[in-house]
């Protein structure tokens, strides 16, 4: 489409003056899960270069539109999360794909560059805004203290930041080099991608956090939970709630701690909270003491 839908704008125009009436400073994110159906069957989703050119103009548009409104921005909503979620974070349909590990990590790829343009044109079009990343913080503990369950946790938190690396740092780690080689994986780049990655790098870094996960070189017959956005062997330390995820108040201390001794730059939590089975009173009322309880102590 040539031109945007100005109904969808003139929502947006609404909701942050109303916003602004209320003294709530507006968060952004350019993409949170709406890859158009059409890009999915056209193109196949992130996964074709093009998708990088489409973004850009969305990008620029909405950029220029409410830059005298909005200060703040993130590029794509838990960025991480196209490993686990292919479809509804990259418009990956896998059966489409004789290599489906192949396409996440190319549109993965594309999405670092859409990443990057985003961050350039922002800070040209709007002095003093600022641009961050989303993760989702999959924050892991070994099972035990057997070397081998502190080795499988420390490799799964390396690869949850491989994804803040890039957008941080500007360039892809050692190890996922080592794995793409251990993979067959070839990323197709263009000329100047590696630069546009190392000089448009994020202001500062937000993140989602639920509960923390667990990690043992042996899960066989161990008792597991489901988590939020993925599950586990069961923390016998922490409770579980009703939804089958650990409650883990000082797991987002840790989180902060392990973010900012890699990176150094602000950080933003930008999800966090309890999903229950809500009890609607006569009144409409909900009493989730339960939920209150739950944010005050994280």
């Amino acid at each position: 489409e040539e031109e945007p839908n100005e109904a969808g704008l003139l929502f947006y125009d609404r909701l942050f003056d109303e916003m602004k009436k209320h003294d709530i400073e507006p968060l952004v994110t350019l993409s949170h899960y709406e890859m158009p159906l059409y890009l999915v069957n056209q193109y196949g989703g992130w996964s074709h270069r093009i998708v990088v050119d489409f973004f850009v103009k969305f990008s620029r548009v909405v950029f220029d539109r409410y830059k005298d409104k909005v200060k703040y921005w993130l590029t794509f909503n838990e960025i991480d999360s196209i490993v686990r979620h292919p479809f509804t974070s990259g418009g990956i349909v896998s059966e489409r794909f004789d290599n489906v590990e192949q396409a996440v990590y190319q549109a993965l790829h594309h999405q670092f560059v859409a990443s990057a343009l985003a961050v350039k044109y922002c800070h040209e079009m709007i002095p003093g805004s600022k641009i961050g990343c989303m993760l989702t913080k999959l924050t892991t503990y070994p099972y035990s203290c057997n070397p081998k369950d502190v080795l499988k946790a420390s490799k799964n938190n390396q690869f949850n930041m491989f994804f803040t690396d890039v957008q941080v740092r500007g360039e892809y780690p050692r190890f996922i080099h080592r794995l793409f080689k251990e993979k067959n994986i070839h990323i197709e780049k263009q000329l100047g991608d590696d630069e546009l990655l190392k000089v448009h790098t994020v202001d500062f870094i937000s993140f989602s956090y639920y509960n923390s996960l667990v990690a043992t070189e042996n899960s066989e017959g161990m008792e597991t939970v489901s988590g939020n956005t993925i599950g586990g062997v069961k923390n016998p330390y922490l409770e579980v709630s009703e939804w089958g995820w650990q409650i883990d108040p000082i797991g987002i201390r840790i989180s902060l701690n392990d973010l900012y001794d890699r990176y150094q730059l602000p950080l933003f939590i930008v999800e966090n909270g309890l999903g229950a089975n809500d009890q609607v009173e006569q009144d409409g009322t909900i009493n989730d003491d339960y939920r209150i309880s739950y944010h005050e102590q994280h």
